[in-house]
């Protein structure tokens, strides 16, 4: 029943956006007072002087006279006949904008000085006249209805519009200004009403960082299991890793398994143009999340508000930021912490925050989240593959290893990327070249088949990329080749040749010379075949020039420079100083270029041995102008160094684990069967052993 309302609900049409009424209640009383001031503009009374009121007096044309002492004047009334008079008839009709002409009146007005001075004008005036003729003069005193409602009206809509933005500046008019609230925090708080739908399993490949994390969420729901034995709770953990791994998502995890109130908001939100406010944001942050403790505070990008303090700042100005944290490192671990508010935060740059931010009693564990090895990634495929229609052809452990250094936000894109190929494509489902072509386009960027490339700008290219293919193929601790492509990718690459790095941290000398004679390969293979070089291998040499520094600098891999590293891990971006003089500056100088022409040479010694498999793969790319690793194995013979790849070593550990858990059932299956004097141990077992 509840599915079926749920589902009546998704069905129902988006509601539109709610009508602003106060909008239309003040353009109502702009039109009433609008409308008050043009009807008090249509009754104005023509004003006329002293001598046309005689002639209008000698002719007999008035009918009533009203003279109106507290505004000194009088009005007058003409007859009917009057109104008919072409000198009357044609001043009143101007007079009357919406048209028709008043015949009840009265129709003229006469400004007086004095009220004295004009009954005696008035009665000189009247003096011939006689007395069955005269027009009685009446006089009055009122007040204009009109006129007060006019300006009480104004007075009235200037309020209610200074009300109206005072309610808007607080928030309470929905968006727009929050200026006399802007000391509030503005964390978005998920409850029991506002669930996070994300739980553990949607965090795949966090395998370590979620036992970490979970201990956090135990806690909120059961408490006692560790207070029971004199243990606290974590006040804070830190989560540490590069873009895309997913702290986000775990932080989302946690919100949607605890149970609890959650706050999430990002470091940038303290952050405001005006003095004081991102301090008092953070007092008011924690006084809510003491209201509804216990609670997670989730503070993304917490490096915009926690850098160190007294980097960077100017001598005698005030930083707001490090009022911020001040305020922040007060309430995480100050006199009036109250129990029951955990912290959770992200960042990528954990070395730029500052020590007292870090410490015990804050922060108590820093959580590294790194990019998934192999077992991680095809856990992440699995997540992301579930909405996708596939093939059967669709392997996750084939796309785990040739996805190495993938991250969670890289693989979601894969997945996507496929999807949208195939339905490009008019596919009914999503196949595995698909996903190679996702992976292509996420590494390499987007192909661009319709890209004009003159006939030798091409030969320079697949010989270029046919270097890097010989040379890694007899290179024994190069990257193994997957595919070698001269179709345009991205922005300015002509070529493409993407390896399969190995899953390692660790590198010896040997293998890194190998990296960078790989890298040579296009250069040489340019220089030797062409007599020419071309500004094609500006990657390349960036590569090669920074591993070539590494290895003297920062590994300790030199003879002449010894195990010394001029690397520092907390050295600022703009800090100029050099630890070492001048004279070690220009030895190491004098090392890189040695060492990078040695690899130059070996690389150019190694393609002149293999010209003739330089020249068949060149030829064949310009032919076909992708080349996969079997047509490499067709055309220039295997690889002369037997090495399984990541995708054979992670199925045959897969294998060898499933016979270990197999054999050790038997053996205690076995054991059992002893202990009740059965059998004894099987046969299998026992060759076996």
């Amino acid at each position: 029943m509840a599915d079926k309302e749920r589902k009546d609900k998704n069905m129902m049409p988006p509601r539109g956006p709610r009508p602003n009424y106060q909008i239309w209640i003040i353009l109502g009383l702009v039109a009433v007072v609008l409308g008050i001031s043009l009807f008090r503009q249509t009754g104005e009374l023509v004003e006329i002087q002293m001598n046309k009121f005689e002639d209008m007096v000698q002719s007999r044309d008035i009918k009533k006279l009203v003279l109106v002492k507290n505004e000194e004047q009088v009005e007058i009334t003409l007859k009917a006949e009057a109104l008919q008079n072409a000198k009357y008839k044609q001043e009143l009709d101007r007079s009357s904008p919406l048209g028709g002409l008043n015949a009840n009146g009265p129709h003229y007005k006469l400004k007086i000085g004095s009220i004295d001075k004009f009954l005696d004008k008035y009665e000189q005036l009247t003096k011939n006249i006689p007395r069955e003729q005269q027009v009685d003069l009446r006089v009055e005193e009122r007040s204009d209805f009109t006129s007060v409602l006019v300006q009480w009206g104004f007075l009235f809509l200037l309020l209610f519009g200074f009300w109206m933005l005072m309610r808007r500046m607080t928030g309470g008019g929905g968006p727009g200004g929050q200026i006399f609230n802007i000391g509030k925090s503005k964390a978005a708080l998920f409850d029991a009403e506002s669930k996070v739908k994300i739980t553990f399993e949607d965090a795949a490949g966090l395998d370590e960082a979620k036992e970490e994390i979970m201990e956090i969420v135990e806690f909120l729901k059961n408490p006692g299991k560790f207070t029971k034995l004199g243990g606290k709770i974590p006040k804070g953990a830190l989560l540490v890793g590069p873009p895309g791994t997913g702290k986000t998502l775990l932080a989302k995890a946690v919100a949607g398994e605890a149970g609890v109130p959650f706050f999430s908001l990002s470091g940038s939100d303290f952050v405001e143009m005006f003095v004081g406010v991102g301090a008092a944001r953070v007092r008011d942050l924690f006084k809510q999340a003491k209201e509804k403790a216990p609670c997670i505070i989730f503070i993304d990008e917490i490096d915009a508000i926690g850098r160190s303090r007294g980097r960077g700042q100017v001598p005698g100005a005030n930083d707001e930021r490090e009022n911020t944290l001040n305020s922040l490192l007060v309430e995480m671990d100050g006199f009036a912490t109250d129990s029951g508010v955990i912290i959770l935060a992200a960042t990528n740059r954990p070395d730029v925050l500052d020590s007292a931010l870090l410490r015990p009693g804050r922060f108590d564990r820093q959580i590294s989240i790194d990019k998934p090895d192999i077992v991680g990634r095809e856990a992440i495929f699995k997540v992301h593959l579930k909405p996708i229609k596939l093939s059967k052809e669709v392997d996750t452990k084939k796309l785990a290893a040739q996805t190495p250094g993938f991250a969670g936000a890289e693989i979601a894109n894969v997945c996507n990327e496929a999807a949208l190929i195939a339905a490009r494509k008019e596919k009914k489902e999503v196949e595995m070249k698909d996903f190679h072509d996702a992976i292509d386009r996420v590494i390499g960027g987007l192909e661009k088949k319709n890209k004009i490339i003159s006939p030798e700008e091409k030969t320079i290219v697949a010989y270029h990329e046919s270097g890097h293919a010989v040379a890694g193929w007899f290179l024994e601790h190069a990257d193994p080749l997957v595919k070698v492509s001269i179709v345009p990718r991205g922005v300015a690459a002509l070529g493409y040749a993407q390896y399969l790095p190995k899953e390692q941290f660790l590198y010896q000398t040997d293998q890194l010379i190998d990296e960078m004679c790989m890298s040579f390969g296009g250069r040489v293979a340019e220089d030797i075949v062409l007599n020419k070089i071309s500004t094609g291998a500006l990657s390349d040499l960036e590569r090669i020039t920074k591993m070539a520094y590494s290895i003297v600098t920062v590994y300790g891999m030199n003879k002449e420079i010894g195990n010394l590293s001029f690397y520092d891990s907390k050295q600022s971006e703009y800090n100029f100083q050099k630890p070492y003089s001048d004279a070690t500056a220009e030895k190491i100088d004098k090392e890189v270029r040695a060492l990078i022409d040695f690899c130059y040479q070996r690389t150019k010694k190694l393609l002149s041995d293999h010209r003739g498999e330089l020249e068949i793969i060149a030829k064949e790319l310009l032919e076909k102008e992708i080349l996969f690793q079997t047509d490499l194995e067709r055309l220039i013979g295997k690889r002369p160094f037997s090495s399984l790849t990541n995708y054979e070593k992670y199925t045959n550990g897969q294998e060898e684990k499933k016979e270990g858990a197999r054999k050790e059932e038997a053996r205690k299956e076995g054991e059992r069967k002893e202990t009740a004097g059965e059998s004894p141990v099987p046969t299998e077992i026992k060759a076996a052993e």
